[in-house]
């Protein structure tokens, strides 16, 4: 845990910031369980409410990301004001998130793939990519001045601060490490987080969307059957945890080199 962590109980040490409540459930649930299980405090951010969504509505999703939220055993969970469906990676929405960073301080930020079906996700990639990087500048203002009214646009579960930070919107930060989230995605991954422990936990994550996943009329042509949702994403995780020599697994890319110690405790076997 890290030392801002211990100073501010709303900091997080890995804050995943998706475009869609859900995506997050999908894409990194088992990573975020492992890391919580490790001490570390972990936070959600979503980009957009899901008014536009073929299934359930605002309301709906709101209730459901809070369930999911403490099955991931996530400290903080809120989303943004941003239209569903229609993302925008504009100065406006960047400083919408620099709110957030400097509030909760996170060491790791998890993005989605830069190349996505979605529309919304490729933009989130690139929107929460500049927004971390505006977050470490000093001069960046966002507007917030420490008067109520001025707070961003958030809904979800609340968590008042004393951060500084989050109420003038003046002290930079920086997150030490931006990872993407690779599971859609037709790239090999630079790693792989071995979620064999949480396999269970992360489906019932993903599975409190009642509204998305159970059985229903509307968008029968485009959704999985909810019969078939465990057999795929369970398998979907097998695939990645057999190229790591594990169990389950969730991928990631990160767009940096790696740095190596010792070459005798690298893990996973070559042959």
């Amino acid at each position: 845990m890290t030392a801002d962590s211990v100073a501010d109980p709303t900091a997080a040490d890995v804050l995943a910031i998706a475009a869609h409540r859900d995506d997050v459930e999908q894409t990194c649930g088992g990573t975020l369980l492992r890391m919580a299980s490790r001490g570390l405090r972990t936070a959600i951010l979503d980009l957009t409410q899901g008014e536009a969504g073929t299934r359930g509505s605002a309301e709906d999703r709101a209730r459901e990301a809070a369930q999911a939220a403490r099955l991931l055993g996530v400290s903080w969970r809120q989303a943004l004001d941003l239209p569903d469906g229609a993302v925008e990676n504009t100065l406006e929405n960047r400083i919408k998130i620099v709110r957030v960073l400097r509030r909760l301080r996170p060491r790791v930020v998890i993005l989605p793939y830069w190349q996505a079906r979605h529309p919304d996700h490729s933009a989130t990639a690139a929107l929460g990519y500049e927004a971390c990087f505006l977050s470490g500048l000093a001069k960046m203002e966002t507007g917030v001045t420490g008067v109520p009214g001025d707070a961003p646009t958030l809904k979800g579960t609340p968590a008042p601060s004393s951060s500084p930070g989050w109420q003038t919107g003046s002290v930079p930060h920086r997150p030490f490490k931006i990872v993407y989230a690779s599971l859609y995605a037709d790239v090999r991954p630079t790693f792989i987080v071995d979620i064999t422990p949480f396999i269970e936990q992360r489906h019932a994550a993903l599975m409190a969307y009642r509204s998305q996943y159970a059985n229903q009329a509307a968008g029968s042509a485009l959704f999985v059957p909810e019969e078939e949702i465990r057999e795929r994403t369970f398998a979907e995780a097998r695939h990645y945890g057999l190229l790591a020599g594990v169990r389950y697994g969730e991928p990631f890319v990160q767009k940096e080199v790696g740095l190596v110690d010792d070459l005798t405790l690298l893990p996973v076997q070559s042959i």
